[in-house]
């Protein structure tokens, strides 16, 4: 039996990379899925390949960053498959590079918006929702919620916030018998470093900072949350589970 026949499940950022390889990744596993994303053609594209892999999908444009828009999110997904099981927020931005002293107050409100309060409003929303039926909430979080790199502050911040949520939010949501859990990925290959991969020689110097000398895959990670999405994981909660090949295990 497929681990999640049956299911329905939300991923926001799934216009692209990890959002849109978990779109396939949860088809594949039976599920119906809400591709969401503040870039609707992309989460339309999303849509169009998950149908030629025979999957019942929608997309619905959302803004993170607003409560009230990924509340609607829930609310036209219970509208259109009568429940949800699966909150995966995974929508996020890097910031642009810059020293704590000189970064704008704008560019950190920004990032930790989208990062840091766009999954609070996931786990809000959605475990309003399955209050009554169970169900499980995954949140992207990132090795570099564990470790630290230059220029990267509000990254940082937001990142190592949904370390905590997650856990505190499984404290809070077990007695509804919801499950969080979180993903910590280190490198992979999507769209938010294509400009590193323009430069060969800094893409290739970036692989080899990598324990096996290579980015991940988005598809490696959506097998990843997959797993944790299924009754397979049905004892795996308030975890952070790392996708990074190691990454955050040792000094560079």
């Amino acid at each position: 039996m497929l681990r999640l026949q049956d299911k329905v499940a939300v991923i926001t950022g799934g216009a692209s990379g990890i959002g849109r390889a978990t779109a396939k990744e949860f088809i594949r596993e039976g599920a119906k899925v809400v591709v969401a994303d503040i870039n609707i053609e992309g989460a339309q594209q999303t849509v169009s390949e998950l149908a030629e892999l025979g999957g019942t999908s929608i997309a619905v444009r959302v803004d993170c960053a607003s409560y009230d828009s990924v509340e609607a999110l829930v609310h036209q997904t219970i509208d259109q498959f009568g429940k949800i099981d699966v909150m995966f927020n995974n929508a996020g931005v890097e910031n642009q590079p810059s020293n704590v002293l000189e970064m704008s107050i704008e560019e950190y409100e920004r990032t930790v918006a989208i990062n840091q309060h766009g999954v609070f409003y996931g786990i809000k929303a959605a475990g309003n929702a399955m209050k009554d039926t169970g169900g499980v909430i995954i949140n992207t979080a990132s090795v570099y919620g564990f470790i630290a790199d230059r220029k990267q502050f509000p990254y940082h911040a937001s990142k190592g916030a949904v370390v905590m949520m997650t856990k505190a939010a499984a404290l809070d949501l077990a007695k509804y018998n919801i499950r969080v859990t979180a993903i910590a990925p280190g490198l992979i290959d999507t769209n938010i470093v294509s400009e590193w991969k323009e430069n060969t020689e800094v893409w290739g110097q970036i692989e080899k900072g990598q324990m096996r000398r290579r980015a991940g895959k988005a598809e490696e990670v959506a097998k990843v949350v997959a797993f944790l999405a299924s009754d397979d994981a049905s004892f795996v909660n308030a975890h952070v589970t790392f996708v990074d090949d190691g990454a955050a295990a040792f000094k560079r």
